[in-house]
């Protein structure tokens, strides 16, 4: 059987940590953010964890990360 291939836009986007979770950055802070307020621009900053309903996809698309 052939190894499976990393899906290479996935692996870009997502980390996995020592526990075995997988982290993601948030969306919506790229650009047009002089209408968002500091609080939320701060908040867009940190990272975050997929959540429980996507853990599964995501997996399957970096299976050696």
């Amino acid at each position: 059987m052939p190894k499976m291939k990393t899906h290479r836009g996935a692996a870009k986007r997502f980390n996995k940590t020592k526990s075995g979770k997988i982290k993601r950055f948030r969306a919506f802070h790229s650009h047009i953010l002089g209408k968002k307020s500091p609080k939320r621009k701060r908040r867009l900053r940190s990272a975050a964890s997929v959540s429980d309903s996507d853990l599964r996809r995501v997996r399957e698309l970096i299976p050696y990360k």
